[in-house]
């Protein structure tokens, strides 16, 4: 009978290290929650471009013929620690405040104003960020409107989401405790 019980307590166990991170995440994000954010920001900033440039590298074949741009990473986890967390932070509390929850389709009117004022002015401010890091190589006008064409044209992904998401928040989502 001791096995188990010990199997028991092992696959108890290995739940208990991702719910302590949580708790202890969100206990971060209760007492620090613009630090917080540029933190996670800056971590899975730098994370995305890692891993795109693992895909891009992989996608052309090559072996070992062009290494990883190790700066890569460093520029866009500045990006994200110094703007993306903070600006959303305080960009989404200015939408909480300016499109209370009872109004009819808040979800969707948020998504809107999201993508139609913060997405091009969040755009046109990571080319310019990136462009001062990355210098002297500087991006072509083109990629700018290649990319607000393209999360323009996501649009409607983003409201069937958003609209499915929106419970998060709203309020009914808990945090565990």
């Amino acid at each position: 009978m001791a096995p188990a019980t010990s199997t028991l307590r092992a696959e108890a166990g290995r739940g208990a290290l991702p719910r302590r991170a949580l708790a202890q995440y969100l206990r971060l994000l209760r007492l620090y929650p613009v630090l917080t954010k540029a933190a996670t920001s800056g971590i899975l900033s730098a994370l995305g471009n890692f891993l795109a440039q693992m895909i891009e590298k992989r996608r052309k074949k090559e072996n070992g013929s062009q290494k990883l741009d190790v700066s890569g990473p460093l520029r866009y986890a500045i990006f994200g620690f110094f703007f993306t967390g903070p600006l959303s932070h305080y960009f989404y509390l200015f939408l909480e405040r300016w499109v209370p929850p009872e109004v009819p389709l808040a979800g969707v009117l948020k998504l809107l104003l999201d993508r139609v004022l913060f997405a091009p002015a969040f755009l046109l401010l990571f080319f310019v960020i990136m462009n001062f890091l990355e210098w002297p190589r500087i991006r072509a006008k083109a990629d700018i409107y290649r990319a607000l064409a393209l999360s323009q044209a996501l649009l409607p992904v983003h409201v069937i989401l958003g609209e499915h998401l929106s419970y998060l928040t709203s309020g009914e989502a808990q945090a565990p405790g």
